[in-house]
């Protein structure tokens, strides 16, 4: 169930209560592609940094270790010993960035796996039947992501494609939390937006998928070669469009002032890889902009990544310590530029909701978005 507890503006507070816990909206999911945050960062320390809900993916988990195994080891709740809410993508993505390796079909669309090239089979019904057997808290819907900037006609028949899937992921996710050996009956199933940079096809489809009465919408095939202003256009043009009443989620963004402005125009869920993989290559995010550690600067920097940073990086080394340790490919500099990027984001989310709760977003969103550009 989800329900609005605060709007400022088009900004909202919301709630989302689940049968594995209560998530807070605007909320940032820490990307954990194949039940792991990359980086070495353990479920435990994604409790620490205040992780509300973790994203992990549904194509890679059933090529390894495969969907039945998880399923014979009790979910992926279990598997990965983390209690709190899952989303799965639904491996509607990977027809997007495996286009090298699949062909799409009515039926679905047949990959080669990227790890041994074996053929892999995957419509509606699979994605369903994958999703039910890691037993996540949210299953998406299985979609085309096309191109952004692709041909219209195209996109068209891309879409109306994806909405005949949505209807078979529904029915099939009717059938699976009604089975008797379904590890959690009780499994949500949000839907999701295509339409690259068309605003009419886009609106469409809204529309058309709002009258499936689904537990949320989200926005798909954004971030994938468009303008952030032509972004920002689209969400501004769709979300009036979908149910007010149903979490809003953008997929793969973003930066965080893509967050900030997204959550301006209505969007509650995020995921995106940048501040995992960022923090992989030594790129940190603060309030006064991004730092690069591998900079000369840093050698001699006894100061925290961010002075006030309660993070587990920053309340016990110094930048010239993480950065030594980057330098000599020292796995704990990965663990811990990753560990500070997620508490920003994290953060950063919780500082979004008590700005709306007390009616400045708009003085908040500026402030942040100021400070950031100022550089550290």
């Amino acid at each position: 169930m989800y329900r609005i507890i605060k709007k400022d503006g088009n900004a909202k507070h919301g709630e989302l209560t689940t049968v594995h816990g209560t998530v807070q909206t605007p909320v940032f999911m820490n990307v954990g592609t194949v039940a792991a945050i990359k980086g070495a960062v353990a479920t435990s320390d994604l409790e620490e940094i205040g992780t509300q809900i973790e994203l992990s993916n549904t194509y890679h988990l059933h090529v390894r270790p495969g969907d039945h195994i998880v399923k014979k080891l009790g979910g992926l709740h279990k598997f990965m010993s983390w209690n709190k809410p899952i989303l799965t993508d639904s491996g509607g993505f990977q027809v997007f960035s495996l286009s090298s390796l699949r062909k799409i079909k009515e039926e679905g669309v047949y990959f080669q796996s990227h790890i041994d090239g074996h053929r892999i089979f995957m419509g509606p019904e699979e994605s369903m039947q994958i999703q039910s057997n890691l037993a996540s808290t949210i299953a998406m819907a299985f979609d085309e992501c096309a191109p952004a900037l692709a041909e219209r006609d195209y996109v068209q028949a891309s879409v109306e494609r994806t909405t005949r899937w949505l209807a078979r992921c529904k029915a099939e996710m009717k059938r699976l939390n009604a089975l008797p050996d379904t590890i959690n009956p009780q499994q949500l199933l949000f839907g999701i937006n295509q339409g690259a940079i068309y605003e009419d096809i886009r609106i469409e489809h809204a529309k058309q998928i709002a009258q499936m009465d689904l537990d949320g919408y989200a926005i798909g095939g954004l971030a994938v070669g468009e303008t952030h202003e032509q972004m920002y256009q689209i969400i501004e043009a769709v979300v009036p469009h979908l149910p007010e009443e149903k979490p809003t989620y953008l997929m793969g963004v973003g930066t965080p002032a893509n967050i900030l402005e997204a959550v301006d125009r209505g969007v509650d869920f995020f995921d995106c890889v940048y501040p995992s993989r960022n923090g992989r290559h030594g790129h940190l995010y603060t309030n006064f902009g991004k730092i690069n550690l591998f900079n000369a600067k840093y050698e001699l920097d006894d100061r925290p990544i961010e002075e006030g940073c309660q993070c587990p990086a920053c309340r016990r080394y110094s930048r010239a310590y993480i950065r030594h340790l980057l330098k000599a490919k020292e796995m704990l500099g990965m663990r811990l530029c990753v560990l500070h990027n997620l508490y920003f984001y994290n953060t950063m989310m919780t500082e979004i909701r008590d700005a709306i709760d007390e009616g400045r977003y708009q003085t908040y969103k500026k402030e942040k978005l100021d400070k950031m550009r100022t550089g550290s």
